[in-house]
Order: structure tokens, then C-alpha cells, then sequence
């Protein structure tokens, strides 16, 4: 029988990478980075066999052509590489994550499946911080956060409780890590329904989700002229509040926010506290601890790092 043995929630930013040099709230970053540090020591003291990376995908995997509420990478796993993030194909686990698959779907969970599964800094991110130097193999799943409608938080929840049972009934003893990679407050510079965009910029972003599959590049310098121009929003007291949830094995109740509140509570990019929901559901909603949290405008992101130990807590 294989088991979850950790779980962690860490913000993403390709800003991390890229704006560095002009942040100027430099202890908050190093913060965040020490953070993600110590929870790359967790995630190697809990010697993993592989880890499960629930994470987002900003139109770089996926397009308004086709976009399911949930993706499973079964097979090869290639990141996009954008903004100094890491490129090409990722070390994989396809019979470890085949086995997964048919375990959700036979639990009543109906996950979509790719067998190429191209992946952008929603999940790559982690891999780049979280796994440097662990030599482990990948499996991702990506949620959707961003093309409404999107999957109910109740749904996230149950996405991650039937993880939990599906790992149970595989065998092999492995020993599995949760990673979510995204949150936590911000709000992008992008149209909250992609049906009704709003100016100029707006339409630009639509038309890259809608045609952007094989050729996203043509559209990045434009999108990211338009991400490095927005107006930081950031919701601390949101994130404060999650984040002392977590500690105290709370997070169950977000599990009932709708997307609307999600938003005036946290921005559109919020949104991404699925990928928290399933990993923490995936742990059984037990108690954790924040190593870390910044408010950082210049990565437009309430930046957090959190761990949740599977032999802590009660579930």
C-alpha cells in the first residue's frame, strides 16, 4: 500500500526569477525564498518516491480550444520553460501515475488524462525551488483556475480526498508528497470572464488563450508587458487568515467559497487556492505549519510557503 507522507503549499512567481534585482522589499523575498528552502529540506527528509504536483496552467498547456476542470499527466511531462523556469521533458512517473488515474476514475472522480502534458510555471515553479537536487519523479495535475466556469471548491476538496483513497489502494509501498503550487492573494491584469473582455489588453489576452496552442511564444512578450504593468492588489488579511487555518487544520470551510467570493476576498488570482484545497484535502485537512508568508508588491503575489505533515495532526 503507497501513502501521502507530506504535503506542500507554495506561492509561484515568475517575476522571482526574472525581476529580482528590482525588488525592493528585500527581506520579504529572501523570506519566501528561505522558506521554499525549508521546504525542499521537508519534502527530502520525507523521502519521497514521487510527488504529485497539483498546479495551475496560465495558458501555456492549455487553451479556451479545450481546457478540463482537472488534467492528469500519465505520460510525458515538458515544461515550457518561460521565464527562467525549467524546459523540456521532466522526470516522470507514467505507471505510477496510469495507476492513479484508474484509481480516481473508479472512485467516481472523472479525470482527464494526457499522455503529453505540457506544463507551464504553475507547476514548473515547484519543481524549480521545491525538487532542486531531489532526484524524483513528476506527476501533474492541473487545475483549472482561470477559464470560467470553473470547478467548484467543493469538487477540489473531493478531488483531493479521492487522492488520498486512490494512493491507499496502490501498491508498492511508494511514498508520495503533495505539492500545490499557486496563491496566494493577487490580482492579474486579466479579464475576469474571458467572454467579456474589457479594453484592449483584455482582447489581446483572449485571442492567446484561444490560439495560442503551438505557438504561446508568439504571444508572451506582449502578455508579460501587460503582467510587469499591473497595479499590485494584495489581500493580507486574506492570506493571513488561510494561512492561520492551515496551522490550525481549518482549511475545511473554503471549501465552501464560491468563485465570486474567492475573488472579492482574495482577486482572480486567488483562484488558485484550489491547488491548496486539493493538496490539504489529499492530507486529510490536518494541521500544518507556515514557513513562511511576504507580501510582495513587486511579484504582485502574497507570497507562502506551508507544509503539512501527514504524521501530525489528526485527520
Amino acid at each position: 500500500m503507497s501513502s501521502i507522507v507530506l504535503g506542500v503549499g507554495a506561492s509561484h512567481s515568475t517575476l522571482m526569477n526574472t525581476h529580482w534585482d528590482q525588488v525592493v522589499h528585500t527581506d520579504r523575498a529572501e523570506a519566501f525564498r528561505d522558506g521554499l528552502a525549508a521546504a525542499r529540506d521537508r519534502i527530502a527528509e520525507a523521502r519521497p518516491d514521487v510527488v504529485l504536483v497539483v498546479g495551475s496552467n496560465h495558458f501555456r498547456g492549455f487553451w479556451l480550444d479545450l481546457i478540463p476542470s482537472f488534467t492528469l499527466g500519465v505520460g510525458e511531462v515538458i515544461a515550457a520553460g518561460e521565464a527562467g523556469t525549467p524546459k523540456g521533458p521532466q522526470h516522470a512517473d507514467p505507471a505510477f501515475a496510469q495507476e492513479l488515474a484508474a484509481e480516481l476514475v473508479g472512485g467516481g472522480i472523472d479525470v482527464a488524462i494526457s499522455a503529453r502534458l505540457q506544463i507551464d510555471h504553475g507547476q514548473s515553479h515547484a519543481i524549480q525551488y521545491l525538487l532542486d537536487g531531489i532526484d524524483v519523479p513528476v506527476v501533474p495535475l492541473v487545475v483549472n483556475v482561470f477559464a470560467t466556469p470553473l470547478p467548484t471548491t467543493t469538487r477540489c476538496a473531493q478531488v483531493g480526498e479521492a487522492i488520498a483513497a486512490a494512493v491507499e489502494r496502490i501498491g508498492g509501498d511508494r511514498r508520495v508528497v503533495v505539492i500545490a503550487s499557486g496563491g496566494l492573494s493577487h490580482q492579474l491584469p486579466w479579464p475576469s470572464d474571458w467572454t467579456t473582455p474589457d479594453g484592449e489588453d483584455e482582447e489581446f489576452l483572449v485571442e492567446a488563450w484561444l490560439n495560442g496552442r503551438g505557438e504561446w511564444e508568439r504571444f508572451d512578450q506582449r502578455r508579460r508587458e501587460i503582467i510587469v504593468a499591473a497595479q499590485p492588489c494584495i489581500f493580507t488579511d486574506f492570506d493571513e487568515r488561510f494561512l492561520a487555518d492551515l496551522e490550525r487544520g481549518e482549511l475545511r470551510p473554503y471549501a465552501e467559497l464560491t468563485t465570486e467570493q474567492i475573488a472579492e476576498q482574495a482577486g482572480n488570482g486567488g483562484q488558485e487556492i484550489r491547488t491548496w484545497l486539493v493538496m490539504a484535502a489529499a492530507l486529510g485537512f490536518r494541521a500544518g505549519k507556515a514557513l513562511a508568508y511576504a507580501e510582495m508588491p513587486e511579484w504582485l503575489t502574497g507570497m507562502s510557503v506551508a507544509v503539512i505533515d501527514a504524521t501530525e495532526g489528526n485527520a
